[in-house]
């Protein structure tokens, strides 16, 4: 008789259609847990990202001494937890208070930005720029900036949720590694997976700080030019730069062009925003292609279309905090893509020249 089924031990035809239909399912459902949740989701990656970021903290405190006396372990953890509660709550407090602030600053230029941008399609005939005029006008800023001001309490929330976050991830440090000894059942493979989970952390973390200090650097220069202008909203522009240049590659252009508008609006002097424009994008094109990766070096070796797709896939699951936590995300998928052997084609496509580091013990020395 005749095998219909082929070998013994490989898949026919039916086999795939269900494995293929299994995973479809799997993606639907996993992609509708991560909107619904998204609240919860979103602190949780927040928590783990100040986790990793402060966990040098605790090694810190637990070194200093007062007289003979030492922190322990325990103390130090929970220095370090009220450390990023008050730093989120500080944040928080600013926010809030700077929100109605906010709102009537851009309902106060929306009507003179609205009359400036459509005289820019002036050349183009009258009818034209009337056109414009009318479309802009029928966007109504007031429902969303109302909503904008609403999602703003939603801060004061997450920053407690992060915080809880934080502490109970502190407190399960004391047994990961015994933890994870135990769900691997093996000391080598959990030492590997150790390893695994500190080159994420490496270069995540270094991700955010080299971003935090070119953003501070950015966010300074746009102050110093717009004040060189004698432009008003300097601050407010710079600490937008600042914001915007944590999402990639979208960030810097949106900012660039939000800086011109704001210049021009104010002068109604079509060379001073196009001399803003000008500046400001040799600034962020100088940082983005020069500095930036000369200080990050080898530690993103990202794909633009990757980043690009990661950027999109987060911001529609997500909304503008995942466009923020896009590039930490895709980081950590390719380094552990890139430790799976069935998985390692995923992370040669998310890296940047089909390179990636087979072995992690480069990444945690030091």
């Amino acid at each position: 008789m005749t095998q219909l089924s082929g070998n013994p031990g490989t898949p026919n035809h039916f086999e795939r259609l269900q494995l293929w239909c299994l995973g479809i399912i799997a993606f639907a459902v996993i992609l509708f847990l991560l909107v619904q949740a998204k609240f919860l989701l979103i602190s949780l990656a927040i928590a783990i990202i100040l986790f990793s970021l402060t966990s040098d903290a605790i090694g810190y405190f637990q070194r200093m001494r007062i007289g003979e006396a030492r922190f322990s372990v325990g103390v130090a953890s929970a220095l370090a937890v009220l450390l990023i509660a008050s730093v989120l709550i500080s944040i928080s407090a600013v926010i809030l208070t700077q929100a109605n602030a906010i709102v009537q600053i851009v309902m106060q230029y929306a009507v003179p930005a609205q009359q400036a941008l459509a005289e820019l399609f002036g050349w183009m005939g009258e009818d034209v720029e009337q056109a414009v005029l009318d479309w802009l006008n029928g966007v109504r800023l007031g429902p969303w900036l109302t909503a904008m001001a609403g999602q703003a309490g939603n801060i004061v929330s997450g920053a407690v949720l992060v915080t809880l976050f934080v502490g109970f991830l502190f407190l399960e440090r004391l047994w990961f590694s015994r933890k994870l000894t135990s769900l691997m059942g093996d000391a080598e493979k959990a030492k590997r997976a150790e390893r695994i989970i500190s080159s994420i952390m490496h270069r995540v973390n270094r991700y955010l700080v080299v971003k935090t200090l070119i953003s501070t650097l950015t966010g300074a220069i746009v102050y110093a030019v717009m004040w060189l202008f004698n432009l008003e909203l300097a601050f407010a522009m710079a600490a937008l730069t600042f914001i915007l240049n944590f999402i990639p590659n979208v960030g810097s252009i949106v900012a660039t062009f939000a800086v011109a508008i704001v210049a021009y609006v104010q002068t109604s002097d079509t060379l001073v925003g196009a001399a803003m424009f000008t500046i400001v994008g040799a600034i962020q094109f100088f940082i983005g292609q020069v500095l930036d990766p000369f200080l990050l070096g080898k530690t993103l070796r990202l794909s633009s279309f990757g980043i690009i797709a990661s950027l999109a896939f987060w911001a529609a699951v997500w909304g503008v905090p995942g466009m923020f936590l896009a590039v930490p995300i895709m980081v950590s998928v390719m380094i552990v893509c890139a430790h799976t052997q069935g998985l390692r084609p995923v992370a040669v496509l998310l890296s940047r020249q089909g390179l990636i580091d087979p072995d992690v013990d480069s990444e945690t020395d030091g």
